[in-house]
């Protein structure tokens, strides 16, 4: 425990100088210093007096809201956190909807705060109690992005029907087997970008900025052509430069929409069009078994990445639409938590990760008494955070990952430096279910070994560049003793585990 508080500590000192001016999201997302928490309002200071899990009013269960959720930001602070990702807080659709509150996703309005998230104990609104929100996080330096939805609300569709692609029956259009929203129409019947919707979009803009949000996330942002994004971006930045924009994109997703249906923008187009930060191709890292794929994934993005300077991607291997990295073993949570800390790119943690959530829910697709939406059913993804229910905050599960956790944050925002300015390079091993890399500056090297296998003990052989007579090593993250002969690093590792070591040069030190 007093490591834990020691830890807290140390972190809150470190993110106070390392983040000291929130108006520079931008430059932060560009420098990888960026660590994100993702929150859900809907649950993130909410109360669960009977401990089932859902929220119920007339049970005595305290919803979350804005206010209560304003009541947590310096605990985030004090773990080092600097950025708050907020997932959507509009209106949600009724009909053929997903769960007894309906998904997040199904947007039903984009100019107003779905009035569920609102402190009724007040006479404020909801609108003013976002701005409240905002403001204590802006108090603390923390940046806060706010979630953009990319589809509309079935119930939406029925109302404003010219928003929306039609198909030849006159019925709006299903993404993939998103069935409880549907595919706003882009371009008009001249084949000309559909100005009630870029209107719709700049009115999302004009929220978000009036409430105090530093940025946006765009959902899916692929399924909107670059000047469907050029024409919003550029309208939000007219008075300022420094509004981020984060593309919900990954080089190797393909179009979830039906055939037919015009564009699947790329990676590049969208960096193009005025996108300051990307997903990285990490979706699919669980399926990941040769480190031959592994260092392919990697170097795709580097090189998306020298091409686009000014331009950053974030680490999303664990967000809500993965199942917990937990549930598939301690060890692989902890791979998930190290390539966080130490690649260079930007740090993403879903709420609930910290303590090992496994977003397994006592009520899962079972019926409900009662529901606020056309669904019976409290449906859920198992294992996954829970975006279509009024769900209690996430479970502390393990607490003693916890500590790990913020050793990981804290090895970050010490070797920040080292991280994002020094040289990235796979490192040659021995064994094909071993991936290694390092990343060198003049003076220290931060070496990466992690298995791939999740059934086998592996050893492998790894080469490093300042192993010498003339140098410290320090083992970060490791749950064996490796054996080091010249400059090579013999390691044994567990299934799916992953070390970490830094090395510095002694007469560096010294001085």
């Amino acid at each position: 425990m007093r490591r834990v508080v020691f830890l807290t500590g140390l972190l809150l000192l470190l993110s106070t100088n390392y983040l000291s001016a929130r108006e520079d999201i931008v430059e932060v997302f560009k420098n990888n210093s960026a660590i994100i928490y993702t929150i859900n309002i809907r649950n993130f200071g909410a109360f669960d007096k009977d401990n089932d899990g859902i929220i119920d009013e007339s049970k005595g269960d305290i919803k979350g809201t804005f206010l209560n959720a304003k009541d947590k930001l310096k605990a985030l602070k004090e773990d080092g956190i600097n950025t708050i990702y907020i997932l959507p807080i509009t209106p949600v659709g009724r009909l053929k909807a997903l769960g007894t509150s309906g998904s997040l996703y199904a947007m039903d309005a984009f100019d107003k705060i779905n009035p569920e998230l609102d402190d009724t104990t007040n006479d404020i609104t909801v609108y003013e109690e976002a701005k409240e929100f905002v403001q204590e996080a802006h108090k603390l330096d923390l940046n806060v992005i706010i979630d953009l939805p990319s589809c509309g609300s079935y119930d939406l569709s029925l109302r404003k029907p010219d928003w929306f692609i039609l198909d030849k029956n006159n019925d709006s259009v299903i993404p993939a087997d998103w069935s409880d929203v549907r595919l706003f129409r882009i371009y008009d019947k001249d084949k000309n970008l559909n100005k009630l919707n870029l209107d719709n979009f700049k009115s999302f803009v004009d929220m978000a900025k009036d409430i105090g949000f530093d940025g946006i996330r765009a959902d899916v942002a692929a399924i909107k052509p670059p000047e469907f994004w050029a024409k919003v971006i550029n309208y939000a930045r007219k008075d300022n430069k420094k509004f981020l924009f984060l593309a919900e994109a990954n080089p190797e997703w393909t179009n979830p929409a039906p055939v037919g249906v015009k564009c699947y923008s790329s990676i590049e187009e969208l960096l193009s069009s005025g996108f300051d930060s990307y997903y990285g191709s990490w979706s699919d890292f669980k399926n990941v078994k040769t480190k031959k794929e592994f260092d392919k994934k990697i170097d795709k993005n580097l090189k998306i990445l020298k091409k686009y300077k000014d331009k950053s991607m974030i680490a999303a291997i664990a967000t809500h639409d993965q199942q917990a990295p937990v549930l598939r073993a301690e060890n692989y949570w902890r791979t998930v938590l190290w390539l966080n800390a130490t690649l260079p790119l930007n740090s993403y943690f879903l709420d609930g990760f910290s303590y090992g959530d496994n977003f397994i829910y006592p009520y899962e697709n079972k019926k409900a008494d009662k529901s606020s939406t056309d669904d019976e059913y409290y449906f859920v993804h198992t294992g996954m955070f829970d975006i279509f229910n009024p769900t209690a905050q996430t479970k502390k599960l393990y607490p003693k990952l916890k500590e790990e956790y913020l050793k990981a944050i804290d090895f970050k925002i010490r070797n920040q430096d080292l991280i994002t300015n020094g040289k990235y390079k796979a490192l040659e091993t021995n064994n094909s279910k071993v991936f290694a890399y390092s990343i060198v500056s003049f003076d220290r090297e931060l070496i990466v070994i992690g298995s791939l296998d999740e059934d086998s003990i592996q050893k492998a052989s790894v080469k490093s560049k300042y192993l010498k007579k003339d140098y410290l090593f320090r083992k970060v993250n490791s749950k064996n003793n490796p054996t080091i002969r010249k400059n090579i690093i013999n390691v044994t590792l567990e299934p799916l585990e992953i070390q970490v070591y830094l090395i510095s040069l002694a007469k560096f030190r010294a001085m």
